[in-house]
């Protein structure tokens, strides 16, 4: 069995493949100021809720964008597994190539979610992720990963728009009836939601136009489903498109 780790700013994401089947995700909050024996403890807790044996785990894949927390979930999975982590980098045999200036500048995360979306979907792919930011990847039909875009997530700009004015209120981030917001707190989420929404489409649209009007769209991470639904160019959303990535990295690796 194999234990994959996606470490995000703002979410953890743990999932147990069996060959290439994901028998169970968790997704948790990321809290930098734990320490290694509560991550430690919430490993143990999640083994236990999911019902698998450790000795059942025999690989352990992550990715991290977060790297204070590298050593200690380093040191928990080596202790209560006896297993060393095998960290997403450049380095890797990805089997794409990344065709961009610094590779060693690409995210963990990133490169994980080109890779599942390269071997998955095909090529030419864009992939999309709403998480704490929001990025776009573009990989072209020769499997090259040629960069992308990054734009604060939307979380991040609700939460901006609340502190920088004065009377502007915090709102729920929920889709309103209407584009048109008849109050200020529709006004804001209409903003959010649609306008986010439409940001997607129109930088899908501009890469399409230079890696192929055929590429296929695939969208993921936690806030996906704020606006996928008002999306003209998502062609599919995979919540688990980082796992299925790190699960194929270890495969080519192990």
């Amino acid at each position: 069995m194999l234990l994959t780790l996606d470490v995000g700013n703002t979410n953890i994401v743990i999932g147990f493949y069996k060959d290439s089947e994901l028998l169970r995700a968790w997704r948790l909050a990321t809290d930098r100021d734990k320490t290694k024996d509560e991550y430690a403890i919430l490993l143990d807790s999640i083994l236990r809720m999911s019902k698998i044996d450790p000795t059942e785990i025999n690989g352990v894949v992550g990715a991290s964008v977060v790297p204070p927390l590298v050593e200690p979930i380093t040191k928990v999975v080596k202790e209560m597994l006896a297993h060393r982590i095998l960290w997403v980098s450049y380095k890797l045999d990805l089997g794409i190539k990344l065709a961009v200036d610094n590779p060693a500048s690409v995210g963990a995360d990133r490169i994980a979610n080109a890779v599942g979306a390269f071997f998955l979907y095909g090529a030419p792919v864009i992939v999309v992720d709403m998480g704490t930011a929001l990025t776009w990847c573009a990989i072209d039909e020769e499997g090259n990963w040629l960069g992308g875009a990054i734009f604060p997530g939307i979380k991040i700009a609700s939460e901006a728009l609340f502190s920088k004015t004065a009377l502007l209120p915090k709102v729920e981030l929920r889709k309103p009836m209407s584009s048109i917001g008849k109050t200020t707190e529709e006004n804001i989420q209409s903003g959010l939601i649609y306008g986010y929404a439409s940001m997607i489409d129109g930088m899908v649209r501009r890469i399409k136009r230079e890696i192929g009007e055929h590429s296929f769209v695939v969208a993921t991470g936690g806030l996906i489903d704020l606006v996928a639904e008002e999306s003209k160019e998502i062609n599919l959303v995979n919540p688990w498109l980082t796992l299925e990535g790190l699960r194929i990295i270890y495969e080519r690796n192990a």
